[in-house]
Formats: C-alpha cells, sequence, structure tokens
C-alpha cells in the first residue's frame, strides 16, 4: 500500500478517536474538547520542471540549495517519536518527559532561527547567486558567438565565480544535516542512539490521538490560568517554527519582538481585557523602531511584514480564544477541580511541580463549553470533508477558485460542503445542550460558518508552505509535522466565534427572554 494511503488512513482514524473521545467526556459529565487531530493532506515540494537533465553547477545548485523538510517519514525522527522508540515512558514520568520534549525542540528551534542560521541562509543565497552566473555563462557560450574581449571577460568573471565559491563556507549535505539533528535530539534528551521504525502502526495512531484527546479535555477545563499558559507556551512554538520558514526565503523578521508581542497578547486577554487590542499596535512600534535603530541597514518591506504577520495571525487572532474561556464565570466547578488534590500531590511528591489550588480557576465557563463544541465541530468538519470528497468529489476547489485549488489540489467542492453539513450537526447538538435560542437554525449556521473558516485557516497555512516550499512547518508531533500544522483551521475561526458568544447569542436571548 502507497506511504501516502497509509499515513492517511492512520491520521484519519486518530482524528475519530479523538472526536469521540472527546464525545464520550462530554456525555460522561468530564468534558474535554477536540484540538485539530490533523492537518488536511501535506503538500509536496515544490521542484521546477526542466527541458532537459541538469548536470554541472546547476545539479550541484539544485542539491544545495533544496529547501529544508522537516518533516518527512523516511528521514526525519520526531522529538515524541523519539522518545518513543528509545523508552516506554510510565505515566507518571509524562510530565517530565513533555518538559523535555518540549525545551528540546524550542532551543532547537531557536537554534535554526538565530544568527548563525541566518548567516547559512546568506551564504546559500550568495552560493546560488553565483551558480546561477555560472549556468547563464555556460549556456551563453552554446548560442552566442563573442568576440575576443568578450571572451576574456567571461572567462574572468567565471573564474571570479569559482574564487567566490572557494571562498564561502562548504554547504553541509542533507545527509550531515539529519545526522546532526538526530544527534542533537538524542544529546538533549540524555539517550542513547536508537533506530526509528520506517512505518507507524495503525494502534499507535489510534493510542496517540486518544492520548491528546484526554490532554485536550482536561486542558479546555484546566481554568483560566492553566489554559492561557498552555497556549502561551504552543504560541512560542509557532512563532518558532513561522519564522523558521520564514527565514529560509532569506527574510529576516524581528523574532524577539514577535514571540514576546504574541505571548502578551494572549496574558492581556487574560488579566487586562481592555488592554487586549493595544497590544498589536505597540509592538508593531516596538518593531519599527528596532528595525530603524538596530539594524545596519534598512529593513524590507518582507522583512516588516512577515513580523507583523507573526504577532497578528499567531499571536492576536488566536488570543480570542482566551477571551472566549473568560466568559460566564458563574457556573459550577466540574470533576476535574475535585481529583486536582491528588494529582497536585503527585507532581508535587515525584517531580516538585507546585499547582495551587488558585491555578484551577473556573474550571467551567460558558466560554469553555462554547470552545468544547465548536472545536469538536471543527474536527468533524474535517472528518466529514475527506469522507464526503473521496466518495462524491467530483468538482475541483480550484474550478470555483484557482488560487485556493493552487494551494490545495486535492480538495473538492463536496468535500467542502460535506464538512460544513457535518460541523452543522454538531454545532445544532452544542446549541440545544447550551440553550441556545432556536437551536436548529443557530446551530446549523454556526457550525456552517466553522468549517468555512476552518477551511479558511487551513488553506492560509497551505498557502505560506507552498511559498516556502515546505511540506510541514516543523517535526514536533510523529504523522502530523509541527504546532502549526496542527492547529491552522483554529485561528481564524477565534474572532468569529468570540463575537457568537459575546454578542449574538446573547442578544438572541434576550429577544425571546419573557
Amino acid at each position: 500500500m502507497p506511504r501516502s494511503t497509509t499515513r492517511r488512513r492512520a491520521m484519519l482514524m486518530e482524528r475519530t478517536t479523538l472526536c469521540l473521545l472527546c464525545s464520550l467526556c462530554a456525555v460522561y459529565g468530564f468534558s474535554g474538547a477536540s484540538f485539530r487531530p490533523t492537518s488536511r493532506p501535506k503538500l509536496s515540494r515544490f521542484t521546477v520542471a526542466s527541458p532537459r537533465k541538469t548536470t554541472g553547477v546547476m545539479a550541484s545548485l539544485e542539491e544545495e540549495m533544496a529547501p529544508p523538510q522537516y518533516s518527512n517519514a523516511t528521514e526525519t525522527k520526531s522529538l515524541i517519536s523519539t522518545i518513543a522508540n528509545e523508552k516506554k515512558t510510565p505515566i507518571y514520568k509524562l510530565p517530565k518527559a513533555a518538559y523535555k520534549i518540549y525545551t528540546t525542540y524550542a532551543k532547537r528551534l531557536w537554534k535554526e532561527t538565530g544568527v548563525s542560521a541566518r548567516k547559512k541562509v546568506a551564504n546559500d543565497k550568495v552560493r546560488g547567486a553565483i551558480r546561477n552566473m555560472q549556468s547563464i555563462l555556460v549556456h551563453a557560450k552554446e548560442y552566442n558567438e563573442f568576440d575576443e574581449a568578450t571572451y576574456e571577460a567571461q572567462v574572468k568573471l567565471m573564474a571570479s565565480c569559482e574564487d567566490m565559491l572557494a571562498a564561502l563556507p562548504k554547504p553541509e549535505s542533507a545527509k550531515d544535516k539529519k545526522k546532526q539533528k538526530e544527534s542533537a535530539i538524542l544529546e538533549a534528551l540524555g539517550e542513547g542512539k536508537a533506530e526509528v521504525a520506517a512505518t507507524k502502526k495503525t494502534h499507535r495512531s489510534i493510542l496517540f490521538g486518544a492520548l491528546m484527546g484526554l490532554a485536550v479535555a482536561l486542558w479546555v477545563f484546566s481554568g483560566n490560568y492553566i489554559f492561557t499558559g498552555l497556549f502561551c507556551l504552543m504560541t512560542i512554538l509557532g512563532q518558532l517554527e513561522y519564522y523558521r520558514m520564514v527565514m529560509n526565503t532569506g527574510v529576516y523578521a524581528a523574532r524577539r519582538i514577535s514571540v514576546v508581542g504574541a505571548s502578551s497578547m494572549f496574558l492581556s486577554a487574560l488579566f487586562a481585557p481592555n488592554l487586549h487590542q493595544i497590544c498589536l499596535p505597540m509592538f508593531g512600534l516596538w518593531a519599527m523602531i528596532w528595525f530603524l535603530t538596530k539594524r545596519r541597514q534598512f529593513s524590507t518591506i518582507p522583512e516588516i511584514a512577515t513580523t507583523f504577520t507573526g504577532m497578528f495571525y499567531l499571536g492576536y487572532v488566536p488570543s480570542f480564544w482566551v477571551r472566549i474561556r473568560l466568559l460566564g464565570a458563574g457556573m459550577e466547578p466540574t470533576r476535574l477541580h475535585q481529583i486536582m488534590g491528588p494529582i497536585r500531590g503527585i507532581l508535587k511528591k515525584k517531580f516538585d511541580i507546585i499547582i495551587p489550588d488558585r491555578l484551577i480557576q473556573f474550571p467551567i465557563t460558558t466560554g469553555a463549553v462554547f470552545i468544547f463544541w465548536s472545536w469538536i465541530s471543527l474536527a468533524f468538519s474535517d472528518v466529514g470533508a475527506y469522507f464526503v470528497g473521496r466518495k462524491y468529489g467530483k468538482t475541483k476547489l480550484g474550478e470555483i477558485s484557482p488560487a485556493a485549488g493552487a494551494t490545495s489540489p486535492n480538495k473538492s467542492v463536496e468535500g467542502v460542503i460535506g464538512g460544513c453539513v457535518v460541523s452543522a450537526m454538531f454545532s445544532i447538538a452544542g446549541a440545544w445542550v447550551q440553550k441556545w435560542p432556536y437551536f436548529v437554525m443557530t446551530g446549523a449556521i454556526h457550525g456552517a460558518i466553522l468549517a468555512f473558516l476552518g477551511l479558511i485557516g487551513d488553506l492560509t497555512a497551505s498557502m505560506l508552505k507552498r511559498d516556502a516550499g515546505l511540506k510541514d512547518f516543523g517535526d514536533l508531533i510523529p504523522e502530523h509535522g509541527g504546532i502549526l500544522d496542527r492547529v491552522d483551521s483554529f485561528i481564524w475561526t477565534a474572532p468569529y466565534s468570540w463575537l457568537v458568544c459575546q454578542y449574538i447569542i446573547p442578544a438572541l436571548k434576550a429577544g425571546v427572554a419573557p
């Protein structure tokens, strides 16, 4: 069976398992949420068609300048799969293992977006330009006849190109990069060398989906502080994945300011909602001051634009989930609040991790329940879109939107409709549970809009990866890539969801109240 088919089936089984687990949690009063189990079909790397086989300098250029791939099932180890294959981790050691996974991945991302990495990218760009010049000069001799003076100048230019290439640091081969990254991972984890299986077991994917579903269920109903804190941690990784992608295209943004700014937007949404909207312009101002005072040369439009995009797309927009989480804090606590006592004792005894009881603030809120049902609807819309598109999909999305079709060629209009219908069905159930007025109509409309905005988020991430020539944003999660590959459908739905939960539903309830 082709690897892509096997991988896709495993991801769909994991997605379904995750969603069903969250549904069961809701039925039994333990409550949970589904945080997008996987991204849609992965994008292939760009290749440029050539009328003839490339040789010589152009062949060397293609080998040296190939875009980096952070998630390749046959070549790259993910951090989580590395730990899984190195040693079976007991349940009580999972927090420590999660901490090690996070810090290792964050340190690697920070290093790969640092000054030394930027120098390597700049050298690669110079090397590529020289190789292109050499290719032009070689091909020019085949079709043009030069006089003696022009020929001598061409020979001198070729010699100068060779001198420049000799002066530049020797580029690392793909095999060296792979060995260096794997050794860094194993060294950071403190484990011995181990081989990773080439194929993933289906039951492992199902177990991973179940564990992810349970983790997200606990996270959504863990309280405002823990919910926001984990969101900040994920935002830091997502920001670094984004800027690593941008940097490999030759654009150097204000990385530190963007990471701090994006995290501050989540914290201000929690502690000072009235100041939430001022964070983006203030950190934008800080970034411009940095560009004007710390750079040796003037900054380019792409550098400024990518800095603002990172703070807006990965900070301000998703931080509305925190504002939703704060709404309706008068609901009673869940069972999670009662079981946190023994859990806190275990964490303190085994890992010296102290979680005060006050951190478990408002485990159930109106916003938390709203998030749960919205994320369930989004997750199942992905499942519905896949199966409906696979069985009935005949009209490609590119026929009605060429740009969307070029971004994701496998998507079909029928699949989009199927995803909207499935999402609407789960949203109707959620509207009934939350006692929305006219729950059939409001739930159906809400679910369809969620599915559509989830599609926009998926296409946005795919468009970024296609432009950068990447398959995945990262390699943190086995079979799925990085953080951004996991959560892209949930980004653009946040502001709309806050608008619905804050204003639209209360207005409808007030309108039908006796």
